[in-house]
């Protein structure tokens, strides 16, 4: 998981999950906690499903 998805190609990182922002990568504090939950179990998913895919090059997942 990364909120700068360029400097994560540049040093390396096979597997790239885009996040929210710097300060609050898996939130947004002006939502409502159960927006966040929402937005923090889907990255997180998305995240593990990135984790169980077979690549060849780096790859950016879609969130």
């Amino acid at each position: 998981m990364a909120n700068l998805i360029p400097v994560a190609e540049t040093v390396g990182a096979n597997r790239m999950v885009p996040t929210i922002s710097i300060p609050y990568p898996l939130g947004d504090p002006e939502s409502s906690e159960d927006e966040q939950w929402k937005l923090r179990y889907h990255r997180v998913g998305v995240a593990l499903e990135a984790l169980e895919t077979a690549i060849d090059e780096q790859t950016v997942f879609e969130v």
